[in-house]
C-alpha cells in the first residue's frame, strides 16, 4: 500500500455522520426481526423538524438576484457581510473583531477547521486535541501527518465542569505541542467547559506560546441556564495565537447553505484565505447572503428553539435512565448525546448495522470520536419530538437483545 493509500485510508469515511446510509447488510446476516417504527436519521439534524431562520431563503433569493457581484466575493468573503456579521459576533463573543484583518467566511464550518488546521500543521507538528471530540479532528490531524496528543476528558465524573485534564495537557505543552484544538459545547457530549476550564487553557497557552483553535459552532444553545466562556473574550492567550470558529448550522438549520466563520489572529487568516483561494475559491457567494439573517432572528425565536430541543432532550434522557442499561450525561449545549451501552455483547459498529436494518435507526458510533469509546455512541436529537422518542425505545429495546 502507498503512503499516500494509507493516508487516505486514515479518513475513514464509512461510519461518519450521513454516510451510515452506505452501510448495507450481508445478505448472509440474519440481523433478526425489524422493529415497526418511523426512520429516524440521528446522525444529523432535520430541517424539516426544525426549519431554518426566518428570511434566509429570502436573503438567497436577493444575492442571486445581485448576480456577479455576489457570486464573485473576494476570497474572504464578501466584505459588506462581513462587517455586518464581524459586528454582531464581537457583542456575542464580548470582543472586537476586525472584519478586514481577522475574519473570514468558509463553506461551513467544516471547511473553517480544515483552514484553521492545514494553516498551523506542518509534518511532524505535535497536536493536541481532547476525547472525545470531534470526528474530524483527529483525522485532520493524522491528515496533514501531525502527531497526535490526546488529552482526555472525564465527563462522566465531572460536576459543572467538561471534566478537561489540564495536567496532561500542560505536560503536552512541555512536549512540544504547539496547537491544540477542542469544541465548546464539546461534540459529541454536549458538555460545556467551565470558566475555570477556560482560564486555565488561556494561562497554558501563553504560558508556553500555543496556539488556540476552539469550535465554538453549538455556543448559541445553551440549556439550563448554563454560563458560557469565550476564550477569545479572556484577553489572556496571545491575540495572534487564537482562532474561534463559528457558524449557523444545526441549531439555525442553516447547514444545507454550508456557511462558517472564522476570526482572530491576522496571521493565521491570511493563511485560511490563501488556502481557500486553491480549495474552494470562496464560500458559496449566493449563500453569503445568508448571514444576514444569522443573530437577526425575530424576537424569542432562539428561546422556542432552545426550549423545544430543551423539551426532547429531557424525554430521551428519561427513556435511558429508565432502561437501566445505560450511562449518560446530560447535554449541556448543542443537541448531542453520546449515551454508553453498559455491557454491550457485539462491537458498536455491528450494533449500528443491526440498528438500522432493524429498527430504521441510523447513530453515529462512538469509534469516530475515539477508539476507546466502543460501547458509545452519538446522536443528534433535532428531531422530531415523537419520532426521537420512539427511535430511542427501539435503541434501548435493542440493546437489552444485545447485552452481555
Amino acid at each position: 500500500m502507498s503512503l499516500l493509500d494509507k493516508k487516505f485510508l486514515k479518513l475513514g469515511a464509512e461510519f461518519a455522520p450521513g454516510q451510515e446510509v452506505r452501510q448495507t447488510a450481508n445478505e448472509d446476516e440474519n440481523l433478526g426481526e425489524e422493529i415497526p417504527g418511523t426512520p429516524v436519521d440521528f446522525s444529523h439534524g432535520d430541517v424539516d423538524a426544525f426549519e431554518p431562520i426566518p428570511g434566509s431563503l429570502e436573503h438567497f433569493v436577493e444575492g442571486v438576484h445581485l448576480g456577479g457581484k455576489q457570486a464573485y466575493t473576494e476570497y474572504r468573503g464578501s466584505k459588506e457581510i462581513r462587517e455586518n456579521v464581524a459586528e454582531k459576533l464581537s457583542v456575542f463573543t464580548g470582543t472586537s473583531i476586525n472584519a478586514d484583518r481577522n475574519f473570514i467566511i468558509t463553506p461551513g464550518t467544516q471547511g473553517a477547521l480544515f483552514l484553521a488546521m492545514g494553516s498551523t500543521i506542518s509534518r511532524g507538528d505535535k497536536v493536541a486535541i481532547v476525547v472525545p471530540d470531534y470526528f474530524a479532528n483527529r483525522k485532520l490531524v493524522e491528515f496533514f501527518d501531525g502527531e497526535i496528543f490526546p488529552i482526555q476528558m472525564d465527563y462522566f465524573n465531572s460536576d459543572k465542569s467538561a471534566g478537561l485534564d489540564l495536567t496532561q495537557l500542560e505536560d503536552a505543552f512541555i512536549a512540544g505541542v504547539k496547537l491544540f484544538l477542542f469544541s465548546n459545547p464539546n461534540n459529541p457530549t454536549g458538555v460545556v467547559y467551565s470558566q475555570d476550564e477556560i482560564l486555565g487553557i488561556a494561562n497554558l497557552a501563553q504560558e508556553y506560546g500555543a496556539t488556540v483553535i476552539v469550535d465554538e459552532l453549538y455556543s448559541r444553545q445553551i440549556f439550563d441556564g448554563q454560563s458560557y466562556t469565550h476564550l477569545c473574550a479572556q484577553n489572556i492567550v496571545d491575540p495572534e495565537n487564537v482562532i474561534t470558529i463559528l457558524g449557523p448550522s444545526k441549531t439555525e438549520s442553516l447547514s444545507g447553505y454550508r456557511l462558517g466563520v472564522a476570526f482572530g489572529s491576522a496571521k493565521i487568516i491570511e493563511r485560511m484565505e490563501k488556502l481557500q483561494a486553491i480549495v474552494s475559491l470562496r464560500a458559496g457567494g449566493y449563500s453569503q447572503a445568508v448571514l444576514k439573517s444569522w443573530f437577526a432572528e425575530p424576537e424569542g425565536w432562539m428561546t422556542d428553539r432552545i426550549s423545544q430541543h430543551q423539551a426532547i432532550r429531557d424525554n430521551l434522557i428519561s427513556v435511558l435512565n429508565d432502561s437501566g442499561g445505560f450511562k449518560v450525561r446530560t447535554t449541556e449545549a448543542g443537541s448531542y448525546l453520546f449515551p454508553k451501552i453498559v455491557d454491550l455483547g457485539v462491537p458498536i459498529n455491528n450494533f449500528v448495522k443491526i440498528l438500522r436494518h432493524r429498527a430504521a435507526v441510523i447513530v453515529t458510533p462512538g469509534s469516530e470520536f475515539g477508539p476507546q469509546f466502543t460501547d458509545s455512541f452519538r446522536i443528534n436529537f433535532s428531531q422530531d419530538h415523537t419520532s426521537a422518542v420512539s427511535a430511542m425505545n427501539r435503541i434501548v429495546q435493542l440493546a437489552k437483545e444485545y447485552r452481555k
